[in-house]
């Protein structure tokens, strides 16, 4: 056999500088963000039952922490994955039965789910601080 003394160029794979990026493309990717930071904040739901479970010193504390400015920041991004993650599931169920396709109509929606996120958690942090009896 005889080696072939041409060298064939290689197709080059398109890459992430070639993509313009879009508000369809940027739900997507925090929508998959969302939903690996929901699994992570589970555990602070968790430790907060836990706590409970063990005694009223641990829950106290682990109510001290989350009742923190920090804490608090935490638990509103939190919030406001899971209500974006819950927004874009309702948009890919919408994308399910056929409807919204077209570029026009999910690029309104990707801003939809991004404008509806930040206004229902605020919402719900407004609500909770009103049925609590203020900050």
């Amino acid at each position: 056999m005889s080696k072939s003394s041409t060298i064939h160029a290689r197709p080059l794979s398109p890459h992430l500088q070639v993509y313009r990026l879009i508000p369809t493309m940027l739900m997507s990717i925090v929508h998959r963000i969302t939903g690996s930071a929901l699994y992570f904040g589970i555990v602070l739901f968790v430790a907060w039952l836990a706590a409970a479970a063990i005694s009223k010193e641990a829950f106290e504390m682990v109510n001290g922490i989350y009742g923190s400015w920090f804490g608090r920041l935490v638990l509103f991004g939190f919030t406001w994955a899971l209500v974006h993650h819950m927004l874009g599931g309702l948009r890919h169920l919408v994308w399910d039965t056929g409807r919204g396709l077209e570029k026009a109509t999910a690029t309104k929606m990707a801003k939809a789910t991004l404008a509806g996120s930040i206004i229902l958690t605020v919402l719900l942090w407004i609500a909770g601080y009103a049925v609590r009896g203020g900050l």
